[in-house]
């Protein structure tokens, strides 16, 4: 793709943006904003079959895998995080990995991106195998660390996905399911944490809650199996067996903290 094409680094629609007011930005700003789930919806398709496909690797024991550089890499760790605390998966079951490591999560480590064999060994270090599947994620689908874990986990026969905001780009062209969100130029140009970034985590939210639908780890629309780290969780889980079950507060709080959580109580008293 000839980099002078690339929709990440067109031009913005606007210009002179510092001679706008507050408001003036915020507004041209959620204008741009409202292209992005509309975006999302033309890729529709290629997100349910990544669901379905990891789907079916997660029955036979396989693990979820994000790989990316910046944003892109931090939206991938973010996605992987928040798994465990909603659907009660364990934390090797969906996992965030970023170019530089952990201390890029929040300080940029200059040129880790550039490194096209470190996303394979930091790959290796989990175990990676055909029964996984691999996303990596960038913006511009030009980064050097996601292209190569892509290239290395297509020829050991890992499934492989490309998020990315450039179409027929080389993560497109690469990965097996390419996932292309075309949300045109940014408000400040080449900017990729705002309209890319937004619509990699609407991508992200759909890939894992999909996921965990498809795998059984939701009950109705309920997060029947989320870990009761805290008072509002707790209460959260009460209130759900008290819906399923008809018990009052006490009786259903009590069951929640006898059972550790919605869906063994519910399981356990419904009989």
């Amino acid at each position: 793709m000839d980099k002078h094409k690339r929709i990440t680094e067109a031009p913005s629609n606007y210009d002179g943006l510092e001679q706008m007011d507050a408001l003036d930005i915020v507004t041209h700003i959620n204008q741009e904003d409202k292209k992005v789930a509309d975006a999302v919806e033309k890729v529709l398709p290629q997100i349910a079959k990544v669901i379905d496909e990891t789907a079916k690797r997660f029955e036979q024991g396989g693990r979820l895998f994000y790989i990316g550089a910046g944003t892109s890499g931090r939206l991938g760790i973010l996605d992987a995080s928040e798994i465990p605390p909603t659907f009660g998966m364990p934390h090797e079951r969906v996992i965030g990995l970023i170019a530089g490591g952990d201390q890029a999560i929040r300080k940029a480590v200059e040129f880790a991106e550039d490194d096209t064999k470190q996303a394979w060994k930091d790959l290796l270090e989990y175990g990676i195998n055909e029964n996984d599947v691999l996303v990596g994620i960038a913006a511009s689908g030009t980064t050097p660390y996601v292209l190569g874990g892509i290239a290395d986990a297509n020829v050991h026969g890992i499934l492989t996905v490309g998020i990315t905001n450039n179409p027929s780009s080389p993560l497109a062209n690469s990965a097996t399911i390419p996932i292309e969100v075309n949300v045109g130029p940014e408000f400040l140009t080449g900017s990729t944490r705002m309209k890319s970034g937004t619509s990699q985590k609407l991508v992200l939210n759909m890939i894992s809650t999909g996921l965990m639908i498809r795998i059984g780890r939701v009950k109705g629309n309920k997060m029947v199996n989320m870990q009761l780290s805290n008072t509002k969780l707790v209460d959260r889980g009460t209130r759900y067996i008290m819906e399923e079950l008809g018990l009052n507060y006490e009786e259903a709080e009590k069951a929640l903290k006898q059972y550790g959580s919605v869906k063994l109580a519910v399981d356990a008293l419904k009989k």
